[in-house]
């Protein structure tokens, strides 16, 4: 395989030899132009004021996964300005068996603001599916469904889990509170008993194919863009 001027040449099979005398037939693919580089470099200009922007990313660039608004911007900046405008919902999931989904449940609640992500059992879980973001987001660890239903009746929170009940009832057509944590189970075997038992509701996705369940990651993704529909742009209807 050779690379030559923006050109990948790459060896085809065989040909027929009373076609090919030489048998040195070749394939040449284009490859396109190189990916963008990530981020942003060096500050260029005049350097800002301001305790919020990091010394260090100014003079060597930054590229972190955050929007924009956020470049240059010290982690504790971010951090802080994220948490003095976070939505009221919380998020959590089960954690028996080292669910690989979590990663990915920590970054859509970063994107969709949530105000905490509870990690229910296993204290270990899998990050690369963050893509750093729990950086950004806060999360707490409950051992057992007991102590996790303990915090939120403290916190005065109504626990919603997310499932395919029998008596689960359509999120579509539910009228979320403002003040509630959405529960996910484990990929597979989904909410325990114990979850079920305790949630003041518990909420289907309609699906209309032929498979039984979605991913955990996407059903979390759905829920929380449904409390954001709900809480966030209901006000401006």
């Amino acid at each position: 395989m050779e690379e030559t001027n923006n050109q990948l040449t790459v060896a085809a099979p065989a040909a027929d030899p009373g076609n090919d005398p030489g048998n040195t037939a070749a394939a040449t693919v284009e490859t396109g132009p190189a990916a963008p580089a990530v981020g942003v470099g060096p500050w260029e200009g005049p350097l800002p004021e301001g305790d919020h922007w990091d010394p260090e990313l100014l003079a060597h660039g930054d590229t972190r996964n955050v929007v924009d608004e956020y470049r240059y911007w010290k982690h504790e900046a971010i951090v802080a300005e994220l948490d003095s405008r976070r939505h009221n919902f919380h998020v959590a999931i089960e954690n028996w068996q080292h669910d690989l989904n979590i990663g990915s449940v920590v970054r859509c609640a970063n994107a969709f603001l949530a105000k905490e992500v509870h990690i229910i059992g296993r204290r270990r879980w899998n990050r690369r599916g963050a893509m750093v973001t729990d950086r950004y987001q806060h999360v707490r660890h409950h051992p057992t469904v007991e102590d996790f239903v303990t915090w939120a009746q403290e916190e005065g929170l109504r626990v919603i889990g997310i499932d395919n009940f029998p008596d689960s009832v359509p999120l579509e057509t539910y009228d979320l509170p403002e003040n509630c944590v959405l529960v996910f189970g484990q990929e597979g075997p989904g909410l325990t008993p114990e979850v079920h038992e305790v949630a003041d509701a518990t909420l289907s996705i309609a699906q209309f194919g032929s498979t039984r369940s979605i991913n955990a990651s996407a059903a979390a993704a759905i829920a929380m863009h449904a409390w954001v529909r709900r809480h966030v742009f209901a006000q401006h209807v």
